[in-house]
Order: C-alpha cells, then structure tokens, then sequence
C-alpha cells in the first residue's frame, strides 16, 4: 500500500486563462448546437455584462471548484475587474481557497481511488477525498485553528460572513501571505485588497464553522463572536439597492444562488423597487425535473421576479470545463477594459440611514 506522502504528490495545478486565447474556439461553437452554442451565448452575455458600467456582478459559487484547479481563474477574474461580489459556499472559501492561501495544496487522486474502493485506507492515513483530488487533513486542521485564532482576535459581537472573511484577507496580508513575498495569490487576499465583498451564508458548514464552535465553547459564559446570518442577507440587499444594475454568474446552485437572487424579493420588502437582475448565466450539471434549485432554470426565477429573461442563459455542463471558457472569452475580449471594480465592500462599511 503507498504511503500517505507518496500519495500526496502530484498537485492540482491551478488553470491560468490568460494563457490561453479562447475567442476563436468559443466564437466556432456559437455556430454549432446544443451545449456549444449555449455556452458561447453564456460567454457573449458574461461580455455585455461587464461592457455595461453600470453593472453590478456577482459571482456565485457551489461545488468543490477551488480543490478542482479554477481559483486562477476567479483571482484573474477579480485582479482585472470582472467581479463586484462573490456569493459562495464556505469550503470554497475557507477549506480550499484560505486553506491554500496558508500554504497547502489539494492534490491529484489516481483512477484506482476516485470511486471509493480504498476510501477506508485514505481515512487510516487521515487523507480527505473529494472525488479524484486528496487533502491532507491533518493540515485542514491547521486552518481550523487558524479560523479560530482570527476569531479570537476580534471584539465579542456579531459579524456577517463579510466581515469575518475580510479579516481573513487582512490576516493573510498582515503575516505576508501574498505574492509580493512570494506566495501563490488567493480570491479571500484579492477580495480584502480590492474591497470586494464575498458573503458565505452558511458560514458554519465548513472549516471555519469548526473555528467558530472552539471560539465558543473556550468562552461559555463570556461574551463572544457569533455569525449573523441576517446581516449577511441585509448587507448584500443593500449592495443591490446601491447599484440597481445586476448581473449574476452562477456556477452550481444551492443557497449562493438562492441568496444571490433573492435580494431583489428584500430590496421590495423594503420598499425599494429593484429591478430584477439584468443578466444571469448558469453552469450546472443538475436536472429541474426533481424540483431542486440546483437545477432550476432561469425562467423559473423569472417568475418570482428575479431574473430578467432578455439576457440569460442555462449552461449544462461540468464547471471545470465551462467556466474558464466563459472567463476566458471576456477576459481576452478585454470586456473589463472601460469598467471600474464597484469597491462594494466600502457601501457596507458605511453607517445605513435609520
């Protein structure tokens, strides 16, 4: 049997798209069918996004993405002022975009253990498996304890995710986690720089929800920091309600997608008439048949009053595939090139009229 540091070997090797002009290829499949042209509208419409300045983007995240080899794409993404706002679920933020940042690695599965035949093996040697990519568990609990320690660095209260995860990017920053000394770049580092808000609205399910309940249980009977989901909801409402343009680009579904979507419902609770998201694209692999929202179209959000119909587009297919075509043909069309990030995190840091 391999030994666990012969297993955690090879690394998953992050996509660079600015490395690789994909315009040509996206432009051919516009003249083709099914899954190709669908993805080549994804792409144009990802484009008229960002050339319309007044346009808000938020990027929602689901699924393992980071581990899988796309967080290049969404720090090139962010570093060029391609996104505003980052909805997401909190293993792609803290378990593998942080958990990297720190100086980890999510590593290469071979054949032989991506459908679960030694998954007994992987756990005597504390090796964590997400389909065909291994983490060393014994390092996430490294960024366990890193949470914690951040969180036992701030003032008892209750913080929305933003603000726990801003502190994240400011931990980063202030122990030379960054480029400038020689580390990889991280979506939580350029967030904090670029005063981009990233919002986990269930901030418990992941590596820093393990931070969150040491915090709490050291401290029983004494003040303490605490997660305030509403305040996540609130906050994000009020980004919509600053800048009424919005354009959502949504890999997977789940809650990021809901909770992105639903701003427009609050912005009327209210009393603000926002008009519903302007552009939307999808990338999923999930069916609507069985009612879940993964798989629910765009349409179907239409008719809760969310998003718009002119510019929208499902996109059936495997992110790893999809997305870095879609960021790609924006990012080498120079669709950014006359827009300014929104800074949206500096709205949130400003006191809300009573």
């Amino acid at each position: 049997m391999p030994t666990k540091q012969e297993l955690l070997q090879q690394p998953i090797q992050h996509i660079d798209i600015k490395q690789h002009n994909v315009v040509p290829l996206v432009d051919a499949m516009s003249h083709m069918a099914y899954s190709s042209r669908d993805l080549a509208r994804a792409a144009t419409i990802y484009d008229m996004m960002l050339r319309d300045t007044e346009c808000g983007v938020i990027l929602c995240l689901a699924g393992s993405l980071i581990s899988a080899g796309l967080k290049d794409v969404i720090v090139d993404l962010l570093r060029n002022d391609m996104i505003d706002a980052i909805v997401s679920t909190g293993a792609n933020i803290v378990d593998q975009d942080f958990f990297e940042a720190l100086g980890f690695k999510h590593y290469v599965a071979g054949e032989e253990y991506k459908y679960g035949a030694r998954d007994a093996d992987l756990r005597e040697m504390m090796i964590d498996r997400i389909y065909d990519t291994f983490i060393d568990e014994e390092e996430l609990r490294i960024c366990d304890e890193t949470t914690e320690k951040i969180i036992n660095g701030m003032q008892p209260g209750a913080y929305s995710s933003r603000e726990f995860i801003r502190e994240m990017g400011r931990y980063l920053k202030d122990n030379g986690r960054t480029p400038q000394q020689g580390n990889p770049d991280s979506i939580v580092l350029a967030a904090f720089e670029l005063d981009v808000p990233i919002f986990v609205p269930a901030f418990s399910d992941c590596s820093f929800g393990f931070g969150i309940v040491a915090h709490q249980h050291a401290r029983q009977g004494k003040k303490m920091c605490s997660i305030d989901s509403g305040k996540d909801f609130y906050e994000l409402t009020q980004l919509k309600i600053q800048n009424p343009t919005t354009g959502l680009l949504m890999i997977g579904g789940g809650v990021p997608k809901n909770f992105a979507q639903d701003i427009v419902v609050a912005a009327d609770i209210l009393g603000v008439e926002a008009s519903m998201h302007k552009y939307a694209i999808q990338i999923t692999v999930a069916d609507a048949r069985d009612g879940a929202l993964s798989g629910s179209t765009l349409k179907e959000a239409s008719s809760w009053g969310k998003v718009d119909l002119n510019y929208e587009q499902m996109v059936y297919s495997e992110a790893t595939i999809a997305f870095p075509l879609i960021a790609g043909y924006a990012y080498h069309k120079q669709a950014a090139a006359a827009r300014q990030g929104k800074r949206m995190a500096q709205v949130l840091e400003q006191p809300v009229a009573a």
